[in-house]
């Protein structure tokens, strides 16, 4: 099993007074004359439920359907989504709910065409997945007994019909493999529920419905707290300037004492606001302006500490809370000779992103737990990224992902949820339903000082423009193709940028990535943010092609690589594993399951032919690992013309092949050690292009300026030293200083280049040694010695310690523990003739297992 049935504690024990969390008693079935009926009469009964949940994961806990992420359980899944659910719980009503003013119920998330039924009376009919709903139902409650019934119609089924009458049909983003829906009639792009749920090219298609967020009843007597706004209007060294702001729903007329107190990073509580406040029935807005002198900043990581303050909020006999961290933040777009800069500035100090894309964290949301984003967030910490970009494919992210981001000090670009296919954004109903949703999340997220911008969505203007569905439909249709382009820059270049600046406190926002916020072009490196898929995408270049592309901003680009043997152990007997095997390619999401016939083309690029499953796998994550690396180094070698570098993508969303570097489980690909090594903030960047040309930066993202050794050494595979030179060097703060450019003949001299390598290694005051390696043939052409290896475990009183040694040169170490789960504290090595490291391993395994399960292999090992 894969985890698939851990529970989701949403407890009732913190709820305050006036608010009860409807999460007990739940049950589900196919709701009774659905036409999936007479193929599925095992789900016509009613079963437990929980709620937050899906369908799927109660099926699943259920024992109604295999495990989803299992073998190749998708095709015959597909029905799920096709049907319509039922579920249904009873409460009691509290007393305070039924003597008071006010009750709502509040629906946080109902995914996604939902009719709610209290009583036997209709209340809601939803249609949005990302909206919080919340419906007042005062006198319709019973002290005892109430019944709360909720339908969730299939998106699929309801849209469909609608979809296939359009006589001009906008096209969708991956067309289902499994007849649940035409292709030429998706309705993805018409539903307002997270677009990867219908399959994407690095996860399974599963439509799923549920109520995937609390339901909470909510009464009041006097007044209810709507929000607390912590907007910052100014901070710099000396001072911050914000404004409380606080909306309040008032019962009737009258005056309240208003307290609002401040918890300083040092615990020290003070009282930030006194008084006393007339109040009208209906909304009410406050604005309390707030000033700290010498305010503790909070900064990215890499930059300075992320102290947090905390306020919390007393108005009559109502209370709310907020945390922030206090700085500045901007978007710098200036104009210069190629076109204009694009950049984040934090306290005035520019930023070079350095970071991924985050996708979903699971294809089930709400059994996402804090614990595993914790693993995965504090991974991109550790492996010094500053910079995440919330891709809008998903789902909002979630207030535990914000709030650690907060403590992590990861900036966070979060996309509006549209991640592909054109919506029809011509519908102005279509659009106030967005604008409401965006309401929602802009509110919910704008106090975490880690929010940096708002995109509108993720390559819907570039698919208009440049891919072949927008450009055809406008050729043979234009009056249709101008309807929907103005309806696209309405929505995205008006109404969203107008909600962000209403309720976002200051926060950029840009329309879509990449773009040039609706320049006439877009994905430029002149200007705007790019994304970059012609290494890997079409037309597959190598990736030394990353070296000729200098964008302002790289915000995508990937390789793909498949899991440690593990996590592919968790889905697929080994029986079942092969390059081209069913339940392989049930996990290989690209080009429909024939993903592994592109990463075979990128690991032969460098690797040559593999020699079995595992070689591949093994050869997958070094050719990914080496390749981003490059990318990465060369748009760091380019600041400040170049100033941020997301790759694609930092975590999966099931277990399988895809372009992440942490995978399903936590477990880090190769990918993400390097990540580590070539987001330092001190590191060399030693670039060869396939022309025979190096060109050495010396990298430094610290605030000052600083000293070391650059050492060169010219080495035989074998451990001959012929050439050793040192130099010390000064970096400048905030910089990329080009140090030189050689030639091939200038660094070899006549020396073999299949059987020698350039190895820069520069260590710098303070900081860990950074190490280049560069080799003037393709792995596959060079003469590998075996590398003899030394491993040797032993306990160390906090652990495990791992020394290990090469008697020759070493590329693509690999320590591996089998089916034991070890931790350790580097991997993915480059070890040189002679050299020796220990290495940290965390384990709850004996030291006798880990020795027995124990494998080091190198890149010798594969040739």
């Amino acid at each position: 099993m894969l985890g698939l049935c851990l529970a989701i504690a949403v407890g009732t024990a913190a709820a305050a007074p006036d608010q009860l969390v409807i999460d007990q008693g739940w049950t589900f079935r196919l709701l009774p004359g659905n036409t999936q009926l007479a193929a599925h009469p095992q789900a016509a009964s009613w079963r437990a439920a929980k709620v937050p949940g899906t369908v799927h994961t109660d099926l699943f806990a259920n024992k109604l359907i295999p495990d989803p992420y299992v073998g190749a359980a998708e095709a015959g899944l597909q029905w799920i989504g096709l049907a319509d659910w039922e579920y249904r719980t009873r409460f009691d009503a509290p007393a305070t709910a039924l003597k008071n003013a006010r009750s709502d119920l509040v629906f946080d998330g109902l995914d996604t065409f939902a009719e709610v039924w209290l009583n036997g009376s209709q209340l809601l009919a939803a249609d949005n997945a990302f909206r919080t709903w919340r419906v007042p139902v005062q006198g319709k409650l019973r002290a005892k007994g109430n019944e709360l019934r909720i339908v969730l119609r299939s998106p699929i089924a309801k849209l469909l019909p609608q979809v296939q009458a359009m006589p001009l049909k906008l096209a969708g983003n991956y067309p289902s493999p499994y007849g649940d829906e035409p292709k030429d009639a998706m309705t993805g792009n018409f539903a307002r529920k997270p677009g990867y749920h219908y399959g994407w090219d690095w996860g399974p298609r599963y439509v799923t419905a549920g109520i995937w967020k609390p339901v909470v009843l909510q009464s009041w007597a006097a007044l209810r707290i709507d929000n607390l706004q912590l907007r910052q209007d100014h901070v710099d060294e000396a001072r911050a300037d914000i404004a409380a702001i606080v909306s309040a729903d008032v019962v009737r007329d009258g005056e309240f004492d208003l307290r609002l107190w401040q918890t300083a990073p040092d615990g020290k509580r003070t009282l930030a606001a006194q008084q006393r406040t007339a109040l009208h029935a209906g909304d009410n807005r406050i604005e309390l302006p707030l000033h700290i002198d010498h305010p503790q900043r909070w900064f990215p990581n890499g930059y300075g500490a992320q102290p947090l303050y905390r306020y919390e909020l007393e108005l009559g006999e109502a209370k709310a809370s907020a945390r922030t961290g206090l700085r500045s933040i901007e978007l710098r777009r200036e104009p210069d000779d190629k076109g204009r800069s694009f950049y984040f500035a934090v306290n005035g100090i520019p930023v070079f992103a350095k970071g991924a894309n985050t996708i979903p964290f699971d294809m089930f949301q709400p059994r996402v737990t804090k614990a595993q984003l914790r693993r995965v967030l504090q991974s991109a910490r550790d492996a010094n990224m500053n910079f995440l970009r919330s891709w809008g494919g998903g789902y909002y992210e979630s207030d535990d992902f914000f709030d650690l981001a907060d403590e992590l000090g990861l900036l966070v670009w979060q996309d509006f949820m549209f991640g592909g296919g054109m919506p029809p954004a011509y519908d102005d109903a279509f659009r106030a339903n967005v604008v409401a949703e965006a309401r929602d999340n802009v509110r919910r997220l704008r106090n975490h000082p880690s929010l940096a911008l708002w995109c509108g969505n993720n390559e819907e203007e570039i698919a208009w423009k440049y891919w072949g569905p927008g450009q055809e439909l406008t050729k043979a249709y234009p009056a249709f193709g101008d309807k929907v382009w103005k309806g696209y820059v309405q929505l995205f270049g008006v109404d969203l940028r107008k909600v962000v600046a209403e309720e976002g406190g200051g926060i950029a926002y840009w329309a879509s990535s990449p773009s040039d916020d609706l320049a006439e072009v877009a994905n430029t490196p002149a200007s705007g943010d790019m994304h970059y898929w012609e290494v890997w995408g079409n037309p597959a270049h190598p990736p030394s092609k990353y070296l000729e592309i200098t964008p302002r901003f790289m915000s995508e680009y990937g390789l793909q690589a498949w899991p440690v043997q593990r996590t592919i152990d968790a889905f697929a007997k080994r029986g079942e594993q092969g390059i081209a095997t069913p339940v392989i390619e049930a996990h290989q999401k690209f080009l429909a399951g024939k993903g592994n016939e592109r990463l075979m083309k990128y690991v032969d690029y460098e690797f040559g032919e593999t020699r079995d499953f595992a070689s591949f796998v093994y050869l997958s994550q070094a050719a990914q690992a080496e390749g981003i690396e490059l990318a990465a180094l060369h748009h760091r070698a380019s600041r400040p013309f170049t100033m941020g570098s997301l790759y694609w993508q930092l975590n999966d969303v099931w277990p399988g092949a895809s372009w992440s570097s942490v995978d399903w489980f936590g477990r880090w690909k190769a990918l993400q050690f390097h990540a580590r090594r070539f987001y330092a903030p001190v590191a060399v960047a030693a670039l060869r292009t396939p022309q025979g040309n190096t060109s050495l930066n010396l990298l430094n993202d610290r605030t000052h300026a600083v000293r070391g050794e650059l050492r060169l050494r010219l080495l035989s595979l074998d451990g001959k030293l012929l050439r050793d030179e040192r130099k010390q060097v000064e970096l400048a703060s905030l910089s990329s200083t080009r140090l030189a450019d050689y030639t091939d003949a200038a660094l070899l001299g006549d020396a073999d280049p299949a059987s020698t390598v350039a190895v820069f290694d520069l260590q710098a005051e303070g900081e860990p040694a950074s190490r280049g390696t560069v080799y003037f043939k393709p792995a596959k052409e060079m003469h590998w010695p075996d590398a003899g290896l030394r491993a040797q475990l032993r306990a160390d009183g906090k652990g495990y310690t791992l020394d290990l040694s090469a008697s020759k040169f070493a590329r693509a170490v690999w320590i591996d523990f089998g089916d034991a789960d070890a931790d350790v504290s580097d991997n993915a090595l480059t070890l040189l003739p002679g050299e020796s490291v220990s290495l940290h391993v965390s384990s709850k395994a004996s030291l006798a297992t880990l020795r027995k399960v124990l494998r080091v292999r190198s890149l010798a090992d594969d040739h």
